[in-house]
């Protein structure tokens, strides 16, 4: 662990910068101010986190911490910088894409002396914005808020948000919508797009540097491997495949899937068209540019590995001097991916279902379950929520097989379900204890997102928005004051389409 400097605080809200991005050269990054904002306003500010990274907010008030989180102001060690990347867009190749309307204020070391990211969205225009504004729209920051600290509460490697801002000036899209900016914190913003914007240029040397800095800053284990490019694409590929098993055991769909959007950190970065299932259904897409369902629900772990692909081939000539010899070791590392990822997502499935041990038929039996409720209208949240109660009392069965079309289907399966039980004999409530720590009762459902974003939007009521996170907070909690927060949409509050915002 680093150590944080120990300098004395400003009376700004800033943590002490300690900025290594910006010491690499001068090509990976364009150096500029954020564009000010005319009447910047406060919406949010993240107290909890700015504890934990160290930000300074005592006596300020909310006009000034204004300022700082629209970029009206640049914090005292602050070095604002846009970064350069490319990345696979739905599979096509763009060899320049960039922060296009984001900026990197810098780093800082948090208090347990991890290195973290302050990054504005929404700062205005930088020579990555290919014609684009550079503005954020007020519900994308909202959206991007809600759904980020609610991965962070389900205990899901996720960037935060540390603030969100209203700018007083309109953003044109579809039509006139009221702008806004959102403090994004992340153990880095390097994306596989980062790497592939060297190597679309043939610049080895950077990539070389890049890799350096990677293994350095995230895998630092990697340093001492006999061949540390290849220790690191393993190690991307072990955290990208938990990620996404995560992602699988709560219902999420991250919605554009495309390189610039896998962090080599793995975290979940960018929150555009992202939505939670409600009824199980494996080909469910909700993003409206995402026309095939490419990201759809079932298709992210073979995503995720193409992704990974495509960092690899950026490392190929650093891997080995024989090019056939470095395919090979490279498609070894990848190849990895598909059993690592099965490995996780069961053992979470097992952990859903309150099984323990390892069992043949383990795999079956969750995958019987989700083709039932697949083929009964199940919603995915609600069942594994109320499996916690049948675990300690068979009497709580009526309410799953509530929730299935066909009861019977569920019956079927229950039999076997209590029968795998048996084998490790767990005391029946601690096996729904264990069970309601990782089944939440409260995701952010879509229809409560969009109810939330138009109040502020369209009113300028933020209330729900606050009420939400709250909820959200808290996720594996029975929460009685807010128990309606935990139901399905009714048929005509359904979300079927979510928009990228930009």
């Amino acid at each position: 662990m680093e150590k944080p400097p120990t300098e004395e605080r400003t009376g700004r809200p800033i943590a002490v910068f300690s900025n290594s991005y910006a010491r690499l050269p001068e090509r990976f990054f364009a150096r500029l101010a954020p564009t000010p904002a005319t009447k910047p306003r406060l919406i949010k500010f993240n107290e909890s986190l700015a504890s934990e990274l160290g930000v300074n907010a005592k006596g300020l008030e909310q006009d000034e911490l204004a300022a700082v989180f629209a970029g009206n102001v640049t914090p005292p060690g602050a070095e604002p910088i846009a970064m350069a990347y490319a990345g696979h867009q739905f599979g096509g190749f763009v060899p320049q894409l960039g922060d296009g309307r984001a900026i990197l204020l810098g780093e800082v070391l948090d208090r347990s002396g991890e290195r973290r990211d302050l990054q504005l969205k929404g700062a205005g225009r930088t020579p990555f914005s290919r014609r684009g504004d550079g503005r954020a729209a007020l519900g994308p920051v909202l959206r991007e808020y809600l759904v980020s600290e609610a991965m962070h509460a389900l205990g899901i490697p996720t960037t935060r948000a540390l603030a969100a801002v209203s700018t007083g000036e309109p953003v044109y899209r579809d039509r006139q919508l009221p702008g806004a900016v959102l403090t994004r914190v992340a153990s880095s913003h390097i994306r596989v797009g980062t790497f592939q914007y060297f190597a679309a240029r043939g610049d080895l040397e950077a990539i070389e540097r890049l890799s350096d800095y990677v293994i350095d800053r995230h895998f630092p284990e990697a340093r001492n491997a006999e061949r540390p490019r290849l220790a690191l694409i393993r190690a991307v590929v072990e955290r990208q495949a938990l990620l996404i098993a995560r992602w699988m055991h709560v219902g999420f769909i991250h919605g554009v899937m495309n390189t610039d959007n896998t962090a080599l950190s793995g975290e979940t970065i960018d929150f555009g068209p992202c939505a939670f299932m409600d009824l199980y259904d494996p080909a469910t897409a909700f993003s409206a540019i995402d026309e095939f369902g490419r990201y759809g629900y079932a298709n992210q772990p073979t995503i995720a590995q193409w992704n990974l692909a495509r960092f690899a081939e950026t490392l190929l000539p650093l891997l080995d001097p024989s090019p056939e010899r470095a395919v090979k070791l490279a498609s070894e590392a990848i190849s990895a991916f598909a059993s690592r990822y099965q490995e996780h997502w069961l053992a979470g499935m097992r952990e859903k279902l309150g099984l323990y041990g390892n069992e043949d038929g383990d795999l079956d039996l969750v995958s019987d379950l989700l083709q039932a409720m697949h083929e009964n209208d199940a919603d995915f949240t609600l069942t594994f929520r109320r499996l916690c109660a049948a675990a300690a009392d068979e009497k709580a069965d009526a309410d799953v097989r509530g929730l299935f079309a066909n009861p019977g289907a569920y019956d079927s399966w229950a039999a076997r379900w209590r029968s795998r039980q048996a084998v490790d004999e767990r005391e029946p409530n601690a096996r729904a204890k264990a069970m309601r720590a990782v089944n939440p009762a409260f995701i952010p459902r879509n229809h409560r997102v969009e109810q939330a974003l138009d109040a502020a939007i369209e009113s300028g009521d933020f209330s729900p928005f606050a009420d939400l996170l709250t909820v959200l907070s808290r996720p594996y909690e029975d929460q009685a004051a807010f128990a309606d927060y935990a139901k399905p949409p009714q048929t005509g509050e359904r979300v079927f389409r979510t928009f990228c915002g930009t």
